[in-house]
């Protein structure tokens, strides 16, 4: 496990826009691996958003954002971004990053053993 620490959550108007940071601290990611982010508004179960393969660069989006959201790696910085563009309230969650090594499953939460403490996103109509 690599401590992942988020930031960049705060609270705008819908059809604004927000960046998310991951930094993995401590240690680095070698190999290849999943990188992304998860988001769990209250009620709701945890969901895959945006999640990164390492080695070939390659995106996978869930059908809820695509188009509006991008994520992105600077591996020189061990950070990964999430760039939400025309939010909608029902974007609101806590959103979480998290990290695992490649298995072929990305948007699926089982096998992710690296967390972040999580920073909330509120989109108010």
């Amino acid at each position: 496990q690599v401590p992942l620490v988020e930031s960049g959550g705060g609270s705008v108007q819908a059809g604004e826009s927000l960046r998310l940071s991951c930094t993995a601290s401590g240690s680095e990611y070698t190999g290849y691996y999943f990188m992304g982010w998860f988001r769990q508004a209250p009620g709701k179960e945890r969901e895959g958003v945006a999640v990164v393969w390492s080695e070939p660069g390659e995106h996978y989006y869930a059908d809820s954002v695509k188009g509006r959201f991008t994520i992105s790696q600077d591996n020189a910085k061990n950070t990964n971004y999430l760039q939400m563009n025309s939010l909608k309230p029902e974007d609101s969650a806590m959103y979480y990053c998290a990290a695992k090594r490649y298995d072929g499953r990305p948007l699926d939460l089982r096998g992710y053993n690296s967390w972040g403490q999580g920073t909330q996103v509120t989109v108010s109509s």
